[in-house]
Formats: structure tokens, sequence, C-alpha cells
């Protein structure tokens, strides 16, 4: 993908913030314990697919014609996983791998990681300096943890072209000490504003998509984007979705519906709501 394409996956790291909110105890209570616990398995899912997709952005080698060959922006190589890795890209078989190694390496963003991720890309790559559509970057994970936690599953990025793409995550997991999370998940990231300028500080986009898996207490949950999730990256914006809602309900029959613009505004803030069996309540995402 391009810079600003891959790039803004970050934004998928949003939506790690779905029902990591404060509220009072009886909001929580409100939400049933199985949406939640789905809610945050979804969250930190999305959170490493956005690290992924940042990893391999600031890796993609520049000329996908020369092995081992320079990256874009050798900066940003060490803003996201410093001197944690090693990076590898075979032009033959296009194919990059980023080594952190056997044992944990504390990147910049504060977590651990350790194993590789492997990216096969496919298609029309870079035409002056732009990704192509239908251009594809195939990611697979070989004994790769975050924290401490096993990370699996095959993600599959598309690009569409003008910026926008799509997400395909398949037979992924979480493998943690309470349990293990398994999903897979489709995302279309359609870009609305920032066209022809360096800058994400302009670019703006609608995220869709669903999701579907297991959490870690074993409770099948879906989760369907309702209306589309919207990302502004004007400054103060970014840190939230600006508006959209995301309905999660689990096997057990129960539903949870998150709104990220409960004023109807698109403010660029922390407030959202939730709304279980007809009770709306305001809450603030961290």
């Amino acid at each position: 993908m391009s810079t600003v394409t891959l790039r803004s996956l970050g934004l998928a790291a949003c939506a790690s913030t779905l029902l990591f909110f404060t509220a009072c105890n009886k909001d929580r209570e409100a939400a049933t314990p199985e949406n939640l616990e789905s809610a945050e398995d979804s969250g930190n899912a999305e959170d490493e697919n956005a690290a992924i997709g940042d990893i391999i952005e600031v890796a993609a080698p520049d000329n996908e014609k020369l092995s081992n060959g320079l990256v874009r922006e050798p900066a940003d190589v060490l803003r996201v996983f410093g001197a944690c890795a090693q990076r590898s890209y075979n032009a033959e078989t296009r194919t990059l791998t980023i080594d952190f190694g056997a044992t944990n390496c504390v990147c910049p963003n504060g977590k651990t990681r350790r194993g590789k991720i492997v990216v096969v890309f496919g298609g029309p790559y870079r035409v002056g300096g732009a990704v192509q559509a239908g251009a594809t970057a195939t990611v697979s994970l070989v004994n790769y943890f975050v924290n401490d936690k096993q990370h699996t599953g095959l993600r599959t990025f598309t690009s569409l072209g003008n910026g926008s793409f799509t997400l395909d995550v398949q037979n992924a997991s979480i493998i943690t000490p309470d349990g293990t999370h398994s999903w897979s998940s489709q995302r279309t990231y359609t870009r609305t504003a920032g066209f022809g300028t360096p800058t994400i500080q302009d670019d703006k986009y609608l995220v869709t998509g669903q999701a579907a898996g297991t959490n870690r207490k074993n409770v099948s949950y879906t989760a369907q984007i309702q209306q589309p999730l919207v990302k502004n990256f004007t400054l103060g914006c970014a840190r939230h979705f600006t508006a959209g809602t995301v309905a999660i309900s689990n096997s057990k029959g129960k539903s949870l519906l998150l709104n990220y613009d409960p004023t109807g505004t698109a403010a660029c803030d922390n407030i959202a709501s939730i709304t279980v069996d007809g009770v709306t309540r305001t809450i603030r995402l961290r």
C-alpha cells in the first residue's frame, strides 16, 4: 500500500477504544460481561491489526525489484519498531520478513514483541510512489507474540486505489492466560478527503465491515458496523472515531450498540454512548 494508505491503518487502533471506557459501575453492569469481554477482545484485535499495518508500511521496500533495498522513510522505521527487528526483502519472491527475534524486545510504543511477520506482495505495486488498485499484501505470523500473548491468522490488505483498501482477516486468534480469542473480520477503508497531499492531517476515511468470533470466555459474538465509522485526521480529531455505530451481539442473546456520535455533531471528542435493552448511557472513551 502507499504511505498514506497503510499509514492510515493507525486509525484501526482507535477501535481498541471499543468499550475501554471510563464509566460508573452501573454503566458497566448495564452492558453484560459477555459483551464487554467481546468488545474488549475485538478492540485488542483491531489494535494489533493496526500495528501490523504500520510495521508493514514502514518496512516495505521503496524499490520492490531490489533485494534488501532501502525503505522510503528510515526515520519511520525507528519510530514504529526501533532496533527491535531485523528487516529483509527478497525481490525474487517479493517477500518481506520483519524478525523481532526469539526474545522479547520493547518497541517504541511500549509493547514487547518477538517472532516474525512475513509479507508477500502481489499484483502491481508502486507506480510513481502510489500503490495501484489490486495490489495486495498477504501477511502471516510466525511464532509471533505481543506482550507474551501469541497472535495467529492470515491478513490480506488489498488496495482499491486512491488511498482506499480492504483488510480481510481469517482464522486469527490471540492466545492469553485467560483464554483464546478467535475471530475473522472484513473491513473496507474508503478515503473521502486528503487526496494529492503528502500530509495525513487532511485525510478522512469511512470504515465499514463486520467481525465474528469467540471471546476468551468461549462465548460467540458478532460485531457489525451499522453506520460507517468516520475517521478524521484533522489535528485534535484523530484519537477517536467522530461518528458511526457498532452493534455487538452474542450467542446468549445479548446485544449492545456503541455510538461514537451521540450528539449528532461529529465533534472531535471522546464522548460516545452505549445502548442496552433500550437504555442509553453516555460514556467517555479512554
